[in-house]
Formats: structure tokens, C-alpha cells, sequence
């Protein structure tokens, strides 16, 4: 799939879902930023810390050799990049180290060089942040999404991979979409909730 051929909505602001599109570090950062606050919230983090930090892209080797203090007070400052700003700069900072050492700060090299999903999978589920399910989810956005199918892709992100699903940020083409994932993530939620209590209304 062509560069220019890739269109993001998660952030559901143009030029944040551009620096998604283009950059594969903004998108590893969105997913990481993708927890207990809205998915919007989370993938313009990426944009709004390049901007902070006067790029148009994020860096890999900058960001994991920045001051920790300094950057845990650039995503702490208003608007916040996340609910929880100095414990995910931590987060992002250790995942850009990791990437620096095991991928010479390229993220795209974390699935170039995968042959299978399974081995793409198991590279995912390697990242500091990212545990079975937010691999999971990440795989299937990079092939439903991003044009990155390596032989086996679908079964490796499990019921993420699935087509004409509306289950996560993979399925997100739009702010319709967007209101049919968080409405399957809330019925998750109830779900969850409903047999942590025994069932009992």
C-alpha cells in the first residue's frame, strides 16, 4: 500500500491522523497511549508531543535520550497528552529506548522484517507497554489499516483480525465507526462487570 494511499480517523483530527499515517512511531505511540483514557485522546498524543517538541515527527533516539523530568512536564502540560501524563512519558521513553537498541530506533523494522504474524506478533508482545491484547490490536490495525499482511496476519491478531468487526482502533474508518467500537467496548465493560459480580443485577 502506497504512503499516500494510507488514511487514519483515530485521532479524528486531520493532521494528527496524518503524523499516524506516515509515521510508524506516532502509531506504536498512539497504541500505547491507548488505555483508560478515549482512543481520540490517545492517537493525538503523538501529534501533540511532535509539537511540543518542535518536529513533525517523532524520534525515537531523541525521545528516549531526553531528560525524563523534562518530558514527563511536556506531556504533563494543559492540555495533558494522557490522564495519567507521568507515568506514560516513562512508558514511551522506555519503548523508544527499546526500539533504539533492538531495531536501531526504527519502528518500522519491528514488522518489515517479520515473515509470519505469528512472528510479528510475538515482536509486538516483546515491546515495553504491550501485552497480548494491545499486540493483538496493533497487528490488526497495521493490516487492516496500514497495508502491513504478513502470510497469517488475521489469525495471529485473533478476533481483532476479524473483517466487518467493530471491535477496536483497526475497525476505526471514521467518527461512525468510532461510535460502533466504543459501543462494543462498553458492552465488553458491562459484560466484564456483570460476571465479576456473579451475574447478579
Amino acid at each position: 500500500m502506497d504512503k499516500d494511499d494510507i488514511t487514519l480517523r483515530l485521532a479524528q483530527q486531520p493532521q494528527a491522523d496524518a503524523l499516524l499515517a506516515r509515521s510508524p512511531l506516532a502509531a506504536l505511540v498512539g497504541m500505547l497511549l491507548d488505555q483508560q483514557v478515549p482512543m481520540e485522546w490517545a492517537f493525538s498524543g503523538p501529534y501533540t508531543i511532535a509539537t511540543r517538541l518542535g518536529t513533525d515527527d517523532l524520534d525515537a533516539h531523541a525521545i528516549a535520550a531526553y531528560d525524563p523530568e523534562a518530558f514527563a512536564e511536556l506531556l504533563s502540560r494543559k492540555p495533558a497528552v494522557h490522564r495519567y501524563p507521568g507515568s506514560m512519558a516513562k512508558r514511551i521513553q522506555q519503548l523508544c529506548a527499546y526500539l533504539v537498541e533492538h531495531y536501531d530506533g526504527d519502528a518500522q523494522a519491528l514488522w518489515a522484517g517479520a515473515g509470519t504474524g505469528a512472528e510479528l506478533l510475538a515482536r509486538l508482545k516483546e515491546l515495553p507497554g504491550f501485552g497480548e491484547q494491545k499486540a493483538q490490536i496493533f497487528l490488526a490495525l497495521l493490516g487492516k489499516r496500514l497495508g502491513v499482511r504478513p502470510e497469517g496476519w488475521r489469525e495471529a491478531a485473533g478476533d481483532y483480525g476479524a473483517a466487518h468487526v467493530y471491535r477496536s482502533a483497526a475497525d476505526i474508518t471514521g467518527p461512525e465507526s468510532l461510535a460502533k467500537v466504543r459501543a462494543h467496548k462498553q458492552e465488553m465493560k458491562a459484560a466484564a462487570k456483570a460476571a465479576k459480580g456473579g451475574g447478579a443485577a
